[in-house]
């Protein structure tokens, strides 16, 4: 199926999500309580949009594994040209050295090459990724695993060890004084949260000869993506669940309980649960982006719930008016990480709260590495490796809490 079968999909998606939010947000609560129907309907919508999720799923994955299979050949050749004449000369050069190897580039490329990185040239086959081909790599990492998305990510030209200032004002309050009264000291209190970077691996990936002497294929975009790929999901589980120690603090492991299931909730939540959650972050935090971050598993538990009067917690996203409108919970945007604990005994599911209040940050100079040895030439292939390093810290650890599952 086309692309435009896609589009047809998502906007008869948009058209059932519509109609399933008007169906909850003007039927008032008693009178879907005393009507079966608006149950009914509610469930055979989102029957229909899972139906639909489905089948784009379904054309996607065909439409990759077809790319995929097509890698070699030069039937996007048009297209691609098209797009790697467009590409700055920062992104030609790479992509000639991807192709060719050090000996690809002549000394006036190399100079240009020098002249633009923030640090020193690539050592041993090296090539130190210009700023702006690097802030495209970085740029395309947000797609992996949700940390990213609503994190605040800033990025520095080296990666020496960084302090971030903090500072807790929410119990801070002014005072009335009488006439000529002496005003009372109050000093805010300042910490330091520390935010240093660590060196991320994508694990080498090695390119046929013939994907390399194709003119016709973008080999940049080829390589790009399955190292952006993988340095994605391995930094966002970092970033979720990391110790802190010779690693990055996760927003799990820094955060707060806000809420602890009642026993005999290892495997639930009910929706009194999720109030208690989002009410256990202060409302000066609730005024600016909140959301929930959760796994898809327990999004599917609490697709399920239901408030006081019957009618779903959970509300479908849909494109308004040129509006998008995200999935919602109790009124608050839903945010998917596949990294969070499944609910489970004791598992910190699902996280609430203000997440720019968790910086990311990224040293600008990826490093990408190319091997033709031996071990890569007997098998007709060009092994790559890119290094980055990042790092992650939940600066105000009042500004995301949790939900815990209960032990028994």
């Amino acid at each position: 199926m086309s692309n435009a079968s896609i589009q047809a999909l998502r906007e008869r998606r948009a058209v059932l999500a519509k109609d399933l939010r008007e169906l909850v947000e003007k039927t008032p609560g008693e009178k879907w309580k005393s009507d079966p129907q608006n149950q009914a309907k509610y469930d055979q919508g989102f029957a229909q949009i899972d139906d639909i999720d489905n089948e784009i799923k379904r054309i996607e994955a065909v439409h990759e594994r077809l790319k995929e299979e097509a890698v070699d050949e030069t039937i996007k050749a048009h297209a691609d040209k098209l797009d790697r004449d467009a590409k700055n000369p920062a992104q030609k050069l790479y992509a000639k050295w991807l192709r060719g190897g050090d000996n690809a580039l002549n000394a006036e490329e190399w100079t240009a090459i020098r002249n633009t990185m923030s640090v020193g040239t690539g050592s041993q086959g090296g090539f130190t990724v210009q700023s702006d081909v690097a802030k495209t790599l970085i740029d395309a990492l947000k797609a992996y695993g949700g940390m990213r998305q609503e994190a605040e990510v800033f990025s520095t030209a080296q990666g020496n060890p960084l302090s971030f200032p903090s500072s807790d004002g929410t119990a801070e309050t002014g005072e009335l004084i009488a006439e000529n009264a002496t005003a009372t000291a109050a000093d805010p209190t300042f910490g330091t949260v520390s935010l240093s970077v660590y060196k991320f691996s994508s694990k080498i990936v090695a390119v046929p000869f013939e994907l390399l002497q194709d003119s016709g294929i973008d080999v940049e975009a080829f390589v790009n993506k399955r190292c952006t790929t993988r340095l994605g999901r391995v930094t966002n589980t970092f970033f979720t669940t990391g110790t802190g120690t010779a690693q990055p603090m996760g927003v799990v492991t820094a955060a707060g309980a806000g809420k602890v299931g009642l026993t005999g909730q290892t495997l639930t939540v009910i929706v009194d649960d999720l109030i208690d959650l989002a009410h256990s972050v202060d409302p000066a935090y609730r005024a600016n982006r909140c959301c929930f971050m959760l796994n898809d598993a327990s999004l599917k538990t609490i697709r399920k719930l239901k408030d006081t009067t019957g009618r779903p917690i959970f509300l479908p996203g849909y494109d308004g008016l040129g509006k998008p409108m995200g999935d919602s919970i109790l009124g608050y945007d839903v945010c998917i990480n596949q990294d969070i604990a499944v609910m489970a005994a004791n598992a910190k599911s699902i996280l609430f709260g203000d997440f720019k209040q968790y910086k990311i940050r990224d040293v600008m100079a990826a490093e990408m590495f190319r091997f033709s040895d031996s071990a890569y030439i007997k098998l007709g292939q060009i092994g790559f490796l890119m290094w980055m390093r990042s790092g992650g810290n939940l600066v105000d650890v009042n500004a995301v809490k949790y939900y815990q599952n209960s032990a028994t």
